[in-house]
C-alpha cells in the first residue's frame, strides 16, 4: 500500500476519497456528457502521448462551473474512484500569500510533486489563483499579475489532468480560458434531480410522513444537493432526538427556511401543503 500525500503545513493539496460511482451522480445529462472529454483523457492520455510525431502539448484543463454546492468537488472525487486515479484538492488558501514570491513557491511545491504523475489536481474556488488580471494601478496590482502569469505558464507546463471548479466561468483569466479543453456546466438541480437527491441522501431506517411532502418540498424549493444533504442530516438527528424515524414536515419546514434567510435565495418559502402533488 502506497503512502497517502496529506494536507499538512508544507504540503497544501489533501487526497479526495468517495465510494461513489457515476450512477450515484445525480447530474442533468447535459453535464454528464461534457464529462466526457476529460474521461476519454484519463483513459488514453498515456498511449496518446507516446504515439510517434505528437507534438501535442501534454495536460489537460477542465474548468467544471456552476453554483456553490452542485457536486463540484463529488463529481472530480467520482472520476478518480471509476478511473483508479488519486484526485488532490490544492488548498488554496494555503497557496495565496501576501508576501511576494511565495505564492509561486506553494505552487511549485504542487506542481513538482505531481508532475509525470497519474493524477488529478483539482482546485475548488479557482477564482482566486485563476482571475482575470486588473489594471496596474499599485505595485500590488503589479505583482498580483506576475503570479497569475507565473501560473500560466506553469500549468501548461504541468503533464496531468487539472481541473479547475469556479462559481462563474467569466472569473477566470482570458489567457487561461482560451487553453481549457473542457468546460462542464453544473447547474442548480431542478424538480426530477431534487426529487432523487432528497431520496438519495435520506438514511436507511428513515422516512418521509407522506410520499406528497417528498413531491412537494422538491417542487417547490430550489435548493442544490449540498443543501439538500444538509437540511435532510439535521432533520434525521432531530427525527432520532424525538423517538422517531419520521421526516414531518414540522421537523423539516425550518430547516428550509433558515437555507433560504441565510443563503439570500431569491423567493421566500411557502409553508408546506401536503396535499400538494399527491
Amino acid at each position: 500500500m502506497k503512502p497517502e500525500i496529506g494536507l499538512t503545513p508544507d504540503f497544501p493539496a489533501q487526497l479526495l476519497k468517495t465510494g461513489k460511482t457515476f450512477d450515484e451522480l445525480i447530474l442533468k445529462e447535459t453535464s454528464k456528457q461534457q464529462l466526457d472529454d476529460i474521461l476519454i483523457y484519463a483513459r488514453h492520455h498515456r498511449d496518446f502521448f507516446s504515439r510517434e510525431g505528437n507534438s501535442s502539448k501534454k495536460g489537460f484543463i477542465g474548468l467544471f462551473w456552476g453554483s456553490p454546492g452542485t457536486g463540484k468537488s463529488l463529481t472530480a472525487s467520482v472520476i478518480g474512484n471509476s478511473l483508479g486515479i488519486e484526485v488532490y484538492r490544492v488548498d488554496l488558501s494555503r497557496i495565496v500569500s501576501k508576501y511576494i514570491g511565495e505564492t509561486e513557491k506553494n505552487l511549485e511545491r504542487v506542481f513538482q510533486r505531481f508532475d509525470n504523475k497519474n493524477c488529478i489536481l483539482f482546485f475548488d474556488e479557482a477564482d482566486a489563483l485563476f482571475g482575470k488580471r486588473s489594471d496596474v494601478k499599485e505595485a500590488k496590482d503589479r505583482y498580483a499579475n506576475q503570479e497569475v502569469s507565473y501560473l500560466l505558464q506553469r500549468i501548461e507546463a504541468f503533464s496531468g489532468l487539472v481541473i479547475l471548479a469556479s462559481n462563474l466561468k467569466e472569473n477566470i483569466d482570458a489567457a487561461f480560458k482560451r487553453r481549457i479543453l473542457s468546460y462542464v456546466h453544473f447547474p442548480r438541480p431542478e424538480y426530477e434531480e431534487r426529487l432523487k437527491l432528497w431520496k438519495i441522501h435520506l438514511p436507511k431506517g428513515f422516512e418521509f410522513e407522506s410520499e406528497s411532502l417528498l413531491n412537494t418540498i422538491a417542487e417547490k424549493y430550489s435548493l442544490t444537493g449540498s443543501h439538500i444533504a444538509n437540511i435532510i442530516k439535521l432533520s434525521c438527528l432531530r427525527a432520532m432526538d424525538n423517538n422517531s424515524n419520521i421526516i414531518t414536515a414540522q421537523i423539516i419546514e425550518p430547516y428550509i427556511g433558515d437555507i433560504y434567510k441565510r443563503e439570500g435565495l431569491q423567493r421566500t418559502p411557502q409553508r408546506i401543503n401536503n396535499k400538494q402533488r399527491k
